[in-house]
């Protein structure tokens, strides 16, 4: 068969999650020659959020993949191609350096987005990887300089600002005054930030990202020419070891490094008798009723939690910077702070505060389960209202955690210990923990955050309150 008879098409890499720009092959499930059905998973790629596979929707011959494992993709490039009108042809390498310029335009199309991570927020991610464009672009943006004095191509495309290059200077940046303070103040020329905000307006996490530092740019024009870096073994005598960050970490560090520059964040602490508590939770374990569901610490710190939210809630909202306005949660979408082998992620339980305690517990040992196995749907760490980590499960007493970007309060539980404490008027041995709650001060002023954390500790001393507070 011919190569015009023979209809080749191409699977681009989708956007997976909602504004997401890159992802990283992590196994191609299919190689040239095989055959391939409509809906058929061919690879697993690893976004900023979680590990997705991805299925292809044609039928076909695999012809060509255009990225081996391990290699990070734009969103809009050409990462398989299939043949699908008869039988594979012979594959042709050389097809690939043809096609990269093709798949670079295709991925240069969503830089207008603002990418939102699964629970991270906002993600500058997509402004650092396209600063590698006007390199790879070069050749195309020296072309009109011949024709220096005619004025009407000069501005016709909007690359210098989708790619992070400076605007003219006869371009005045749109800014509101405490974000052009904000600049002054750490040093950032607006003309050189990429603006997020609606009308192309510089935003306060513009200007944090610009004055974060940048990763270096990639050298190479083309990512084709070379998979993605991989950790080199180590030589015997090697005194450190370097290893890229990328995916979920590198997701993590992005929206931390924002967070604790954006939210003006104060944390409270609380040391708690809570043995009645603990005692309680080994009943609803022995409980018949119950059997099945997983019932542990983290679950009563949850509905106390949700609790002192109901009593307290103001304090379930979150900051628009871009409208100056607060916006109160009239649902909580509870995130659970969850260590995994690819980093933290932070997914959450919708509606929370709608669940009965056995559902609630249902849809803990749920998320927990998934986020080990790293198959986190995206939806599911998109829109979290307040979180809570449980450090105490590495025998840390407490800490100081920082907000999820979006949310207006974190709550940290530490390890329950066994303490000398006055209880009745006489020093016995008790089950203590120290809750530690992290607010963004903009939305939550002192007093309301020492209510919602004396509210939590209250329940979790005389759970009993559980009954009478809800």
């Amino acid at each position: 068969m011919t190569e015009s008879a023979q209809a080749v098409r191409e699977f681009k890499m989708p956007d997976v999650g909602e504004g997401l720009t890159e992802a990283e092959i992590l196994k191609w499930y299919v190689q040239p020659g095989d055959t391939v059905t409509d809906g058929q998973v061919v690879c697993e790629v690893e976004t900023a959020k979680a590990a997705v596979e991805l299925p292809i929707p044609f039928d076909g011959t695999v012809r060509e993949l255009r990225f081996t494992e391990g290699t990070t993709v734009d969103v809009g490039q050409v990462i398989i191609s299939v043949a699908t009108g008869g039988g594979a042809p012979a594959p042709e390498p050389e097809a690939a350096p043809a096609e990269a310029p093709a798949a670079e335009a295709e991925s240069a199309e969503p830089q207008g987005r603002q990418p939102v991570l699964v629970g991270y927020g906002v993600s500058e991610s997509s402004t650092k990887r396209r600063a590698r464009r006007p390199a790879e672009q070069a050749p195309a943006a020296q072309a009109p300089a011949p024709e220096a004095p005619a004025p009407a191509p000069a501005p016709a495309p909007a690359a210098p600002v989708a790619n992070g290059t400076p605007v003219s200077g006869a371009d005045r940046p749109l800014a509101k005054p405490p974000v052009r303070k904000l600049a002054k103040d750490l040093g950032v020329d607006l003309a050189t930030v990429v603006p997020t905000g609606e009308g192309g307006v510089v935003t306060r996490e513009d200007v944090h990202a610009a004055a974060a530092p940048q990763a270096p740019a990639a050298p190479a024009p083309a990512p084709q020419a070379a998979p993605a870096p991989q950790a080199a073994a180590p030589a015997p005598d090697a005194r450190e070891t370097r290893i890229p960050v990328k995916g979920v970490r590198k997701a993590t560090a992005q929206a931390m490094v924002g967070s604790a520059f954006t939210a003006p964040h104060v944390t409270e602490f609380v040391t708690v008798d809570v043995t009645r508590t603990m005692k309680l939770v080994e009943k609803m374990k022995a409980d018949k009723d119950l059997a099945g569901v997983r019932v542990n610490p983290l679950l009563m710190v949850a509905r106390a939690l949700l609790v002192a939210i109901r009593r307290n809630p103001d304090v379930n909202a979150a900051w628009d910077e871009a409208n100056q306005e607060i916006v109160r949660k009239h649902y909580v979408n509870l995130g659970i702070a969850a260590a995994t082998p690819r980093g933290l992620i932070v997914p959450n339980i919708k509606d929370a505060q709608a669940k009965t305690l056995p559902e609630l517990a249902s849809a803990l040992g749920e998320l927990v389960s998934t986020a080990r196995e790293g198959r986190t749907s995206p939806a599911d760490m998109q829109g979290g209202t307040v979180t809570i980590t449980n450090v105490g499960v590495f025998g840390v007493d407490t800490g100081t955690p920082i907000l999820n970007p979006g949310e207006s309060a974190i709550l940290a539980l530490g390890a329950v210990k066994w303490q000398p404490w006055v209880h009745k008027g006489k020093v016995k041995p008790r089950q203590v923990t120290t809750l530690a709650l992290s607010f963004d001060h903009r939305l939550v002023d002192g007093e309301l955050g020492s209510k919602v954390l004396a509210d939590v500790a209250a329940v979790l001393e005389h759970p009993k309150r559980l009954l009478t507070w809800t």
